[in-house]
């Protein structure tokens, strides 16, 4: 499948999962305050917020699909990483405000709740949410601007689950456990501040160009190392263009001294031990000879220079 028609898949189906999400928050928040439920606004606010999310993972999408320009020779690969990051704090940001008053209806003793109201909204809230992550979610997992985006359909869905339990529990004991609805919104949104924290991580790690995860740079080098013709590898650096899309660079010292075609086929071949082995799709490489012994430089193809002796001169 090409990458312009997946694009294009995913473009749709965040678009169906907006438009599920606003239906939602609306349906949500209106019930909230007829049935004086802060799980239920919480659970509406929560929404909101990822409805927002959901239109920036749709936005970053068609960013990606943006050509490259001199301004910008990667294009705008980033894009959906930077959106990731975006729906993280988001995350992180609805679940400190939903703790907050999670904490200020307990002291205040719950409040009065209509149980039935919340038990029946959150169980519709929690079947969109499921309907709109199916939809959104791709085999594979999909790259981090889908991942957040499903993240938070997901924790939408779990959440609406929670306070459909509670206002079950209210309902059935006649208001006797009305605490449930503040103290199940403090829960759940403790487990999903964490998901947010791991989400921020790794988009962190890659806009701080470090090395992807479940990569070793040991295991880079010593897969370089036994490429036949290479002595040595120096100034090796490995990071994300994308959370998809791995890129390396590095300065490779060859036997001997090699002529132009030569050196050529060596750093071929290390750049398709680094494509098979460790999934970098792009990779710049500086082809280095032995240094000549003196007093004899003449044997060397190029001359020495103090700054990269032996250096012959060849960028891939």
């Amino acid at each position: 499948m090409s990458g312009a028609r997946t694009s294009a898949q995913r473009e749709r189906r965040l678009a169906v999962a907006s438009a599920l999400n606003v239906v939602i928050v609306v349906a949500q928040v209106i019930a909230g305050l007829v049935a004086g439920s802060v799980g239920l606004l919480a659970d509406g606010g929560h929404n909101l917020t990822d409805t927002a999310a959901v239109l920036l993972s749709l936005y970053a999408v068609r960013l990606a699909r943006r050509p490259a320009s001199d301004r910008r020779s990667f294009g705008y690969l980033r894009g959906g990483v930077l959106a990731a990051q975006a729906n993280a704090a988001g995350i992180l940001v609805v679940t400190a405000v939903i703790a907050v008053e999670g904490v200020r209806r307990l002291v205040d003793g719950g409040g009065d709740v209509d149980g039935g109201i919340v038990l029946v909204v959150a169980l519709v809230g929690a079947a969109a949410n499921g309907l709109a992550a199916w939809i959104v979610h791709e085999p594979g997992g999909g790259d981090l601007n889908v991942r957040s985006a499903l993240l938070h359909l997901v924790s939408d869905a779990v959440v609406s689950l929670g306070v459909a339990a509670a206002g079950a529990v209210i309902l059935l004991t006649d208001g006797g456990w009305v605490w449930l609805d503040p103290a199940v919104s403090l829960v759940i949104s403790a487990v999903i501040g964490v998901y947010g924290v791991r989400l921020l991580q790794q988009t962190t790690t890659v806009l701080l160009e470090g090395t992807p995860d479940g990569l070793d740079a040991g295991e880079v080098r010593a897969d370089v190392l036994a490429v036949p013709g290479v002595l040595d590898l120096h100034d090796l650096h490995v990071w994300s263009l994308s959370d998809t899309v791995r890129a390396a660079s590095g300065h490779v010292l060859v036997a001997g001294h090699p002529s132009l075609e030569e050196a050529n086929v060596v750093a071929a071949e290390v750049k398709h031990v680094l494509a098979e082995k460790h999934g970098v799709a792009h990779a710049t490489l500086e082809v280095e000879c032995e240094v000549c012994a003196p007093p004899s430089p003449s044997d060397c193809l190029m001359p020495a220079t103090p700054a990269a002796p032996g250096h012959v001169g060849h960028r891939h």
